[in-house]
């Protein structure tokens, strides 16, 4: 009898264990699908990567969607990760995140410390002012006047070199566009040099708040980046781009935000 039991407590065990292990292996398999990489942005960016109005903790935008698709096309899942502008690099550069999706431009000085993909977007800087404001028509009247500018940004350093050559006065740096926005309509500022897509997606949501009056300072491309000498990953992303212009989500994605 003891024998019996024996044997029944040991099937029962090897059934269990079996079990028990093809729950195990499912679980693992599942999530192995897909390498997960992390992508910092500053949400503070429409029309590029923002927080959805119906919920702040998602973040939404023409970045995003562009990620999200190249990330299908080449098998790998994201995770977002919320982060200053001026933090993504370091961020980037110490393994926090893997990629920086965040309207970031291609320069000379940025391309020392990550690697960029092809640039997937070409824009360029607006100057813009309150929509009331007829003293400022042009770049030439700014003499003594204030910027308002996002730090890090390339419309901070476009203002940094009209302050060297003598043009403008004063430049207050702010985390994000609608701070800029708040020190126009305040008159702590007099201008503000921003992405041109954006000071346009900024008027078309929120018209009679400001007014560009000379656009294209400069002409620059964003690029999504990568640690330096992260080919592997690099190559998906632009792989994937390639992929998705060539397929037509490209298109879709710049037709739902511009």
């Amino acid at each position: 009898m003891v024998e019996i039991v024996k044997i029944l407590f040991i099937s029962l065990f090897i059934i269990t264990l079996t079990a028990f292990s093809g729950c195990t292996d499912k679980t693992t398999e599942q999530a192995g699908q897909g390498k997960i990489y992390i992508v910092g942005t500053e949400p503070y960016f429409p029309p590029f990567e923002y927080a959805d109005e119906n919920n702040s903790n998602k973040i939404v935008g023409f970045d995003v969607d562009l990620i999200n698709a190249i990330a299908a096309d080449q098998g790998f899942r994201v995770q977002w990760k919320d982060l200053e502008f001026d933090a993504l690099i370091p961020a980037l550069q110490s393994g926090q995140i893997d990629i920086i999706a965040s309207g970031m431009t291609i320069t000379d000085e940025h391309e020392k410390v990550v690697d960029f993909t092809e640039p997937y977007i070409n824009a360029g800087l607006a100057l813009a002012v309150a929509a009331d404001n007829e003293e400022i028509k042009s770049i030439d009247d700014l003499k003594g006047k204030v910027a308002a500018v996002q730090q890090g940004s390339t419309g901070s350093q476009a203002a940094e070199k009209l302050k060297a050559e003598g043009k403008i006065g004063n430049i207050i740096y702010l985390a994000h566009v609608n701070d800029i926005i708040l020190n126009i309509q305040n008159g702590r500022a007099d201008f503000m040099i921003n992405d041109l897509p954006v000071t346009n997606a900024y008027i078309s949501k929120h018209p009679g708040v400001i007014k560009i009056v000379d656009d294209k300072l400069q002409s620059e491309s964003y690029g999504f980046a990568v640690k330096s000498g992260n080919n592997e990953l690099l190559n998906m992303l632009n792989t994937g781009l390639e992929n998705v212009k060539q397929d037509g989500t490209y298109d879709e994605i710049m037709a739902k935000y511009f």
